[in-house]
């Protein structure tokens, strides 16, 4: 069966640009003008991913995705003119899986459509993180790089495992201090560089030129997304 996608988004020009790129990968492809009708198409159609634009003309996309969030974890993809890093923020807080800022690569938006939808399969199907060598096994709790385990810290362990759950998802500061030190370490970002920089000394081929564990600046830290099956 095709994939769904669900475009919530006012501009028409918007929407034909997207059905058509997602026409041409192999989606099925519904389309919303506004965020009430667009909640309701995925109340009722139960697509695999959304594509919400944030500035709608009826409620601003924030609130929609908060909205969406109360009984729904449909993977959504954020798509915005905002740049700023508190938007982008703002939009992963509320429960977006990744943001995408107008104008965008049509790949690039495919390849986190694909790995948003990876990320929804069952937890089973996620235990294991691979990507160009590495490990990540979520049930035994080990960390591999061909073939030889990598020793961990309990709270190295912690994030690298977090990161995982989300593989090729930006986490922002607020989120990993919050999951790893509680919801009072949210100032003590220092926390985040220094346990960073040990992972990707253990994890990073190069770790000067780190291609597992990104910074995103200003915003977070996404962890790649996991190599193909």
């Amino acid at each position: 069966m095709k994939p769904r996608a669900l475009i919530i988004d006012d501009e028409i020009q918007m929407r034909r640009l997207l059905r058509a790129a997602l026409d041409a990968a192999g989606y099925e492809v519904e389309e919303a003008d506004a965020a009430q009708p667009g909640l309701h198409t995925a109340a009722l159609r139960r697509p695999d991913v959304i594509l919400l634009d944030l500035g709608l003309p009826d409620m601003d996309g924030i609130a929609a995705l908060r909205r969406l969030r109360e009984w729904s974890e449909i993977p959504v993809i954020a798509l915005t003119v905002r740049d700023s890093d508190a938007d982008k923020v703002a939009a992963l807080d509320a429960g977006a899986d990744d943001y995408v800022t107008k104008p965008f690569s049509t790949p690039e938006l495919l390849a986190r459509l694909r790995a948003a939808m990876r990320r929804a399969r069952p937890a089973e199907e996620a235990a294991l993180f691979r990507h160009n060598g590495l490990v990540v096994d979520l049930v035994a709790r080990t960390a591999t790089r061909d073939g030889t385990e990598i020793r961990l810290t309990g709270t190295e362990w912690s994030l690298l495992a977090l990161l995982a759950r989300h593989a090729g998802r930006v986490l922002t500061h607020a989120q990993i201090l919050r999951e790893i030190w509680g919801p009072h370490a949210a100032e003590h970002r220092e926390y985040l560089r220094v346990y960073f920089t040990h992972l990707r000394r253990k994890l990073e081929r190069d770790p000067k030129r780190p291609e597992l564990i990104r910074n995103e600046p200003g915003i977070g830290y996404r962890l790649a997304a996991p190599d193909p099956e």
